[in-house]
């Protein structure tokens, strides 16, 4: 089994206060950086990580305000120019130059503003933010926080009673996974845990509601866009929107799977990774490209 090495890393962006995260690194060959949703930490990669680590370095990191890593300081807000510059200066202190970068649902959305800017190698977007229409987003923000009232409201107690069996897992967990009961006990009360305690959440949703959370293209990046069919937060008909976004993109459909994929199917998600970072680029296969967009409307 890899190594695991978990470290905080400090890194300086131009005119914004310093920032710091926390990062798990481990596994050898090109680098792949792993960015989680709003409300979670980078233990959601838990499932992917061994499968990606065969093959490649594995940083899974917390943003910023989320998980271990503290909020950035006064004065840095939380909107999407500001988390590129973070976390690019974040890969200098590391040494990455141009990683691939994965991310799901906000981080999704991140890593294709980091391919924008020219600072990643290859895009694995799964459910990537800002799809949507302005309904879509109420409705999908509506879920987020009920989700942290619920995790707010209920004592830890009561959490980890609930964590012991997998009705209530899915109590806990039924909105992002499509499969909660795989989802370990411990898992689902640190999930639950670094939800209730996420620092950056309200901003970070405040932050969203501006328009145009992403146009203009991608040039010279692969980029792969993947929604599972059971998607309850961000429906599967903004994969079809994504796409027109970005015409040469990979659109992939990920059966059995809701918003957070990773735990649902972790080895058809470290699949796509590897498949969307390889140079030659992925085969054509079930669940790519034409197929994709059937099964996505």
């Amino acid at each position: 089994m890899a190594a695991v090495s978990v470290s905080r890393v400090t890194g300086n962006p131009a005119g914004l206060p310093p920032v710091s995260v926390w990062y798990e690194r481990q596994g050898s060959g090109e680098p792949v950086v792993l960015l989680h949703g709003i409300g979670h930490h980078r233990q959601a990669w838990d499932p992917v990580v061994p499968l990606l680590a065969a093959e490649r370095e594995v940083i899974a990191l917390d943003l910023p305000g989320f998980g271990d890593s503290p909020s950035p300081g006064p004065g840095a807000p939380h909107d999407l120019p500001t988390a590129v510059a973070q976390l690019g200066a974040v890969f200098d202190a590391l040494g990455l130059e141009r990683p691939h970068v994965a991310g799901n649902s906000l981080g999704g959305l991140i890593a294709l503003r980091l391919a924008q800017a020219g600072l990643v190698r290859s895009v694995t977007a799964l459910a990537p933010a800002g799809f949507w229409t302005e309904a879509e987003r109420r409705y999908a923000y509506a879920l987020l926080n009920a989700m942290r009232l619920g995790a707010r409201s209920l004592p830890e107690t009561a959490v980890e009673r609930l964590a012991r069996s997998a009705a209530g897992r899915a109590a806990l967990t039924s909105v992002i996974y499509a499969r909660p009961g795989r989802r370990s006990p411990g898992a689902v009360v640190a999930e639950t845990r670094a939800l209730r305690e996420a620092r950056a959440f309200g901003a970070t949703l405040a932050a969203g509601r501006s328009p145009g959370l992403f146009s203009g293209g991608i040039e010279g990046v692969p980029v792969t866009v993947a929604w599972g069919t059971h998607d309850r937060i961000l429906l599967r008909r903004q994969g079809v929107r994504a796409k027109q976004a970005l015409p040469g993109a990979r659109l992939v459909r990920l059966p059995g799977c809701g918003h957070v994929p990773m735990n649902d199917d972790p080895q058809l998600v470290a699949r796509v990774i590897l498949d969307g970072s390889r140079p030659a680029g992925p085969a054509a296969g079930p669940g790519t490209d034409g197929g994709t967009r059937a099964a996505a409307r």
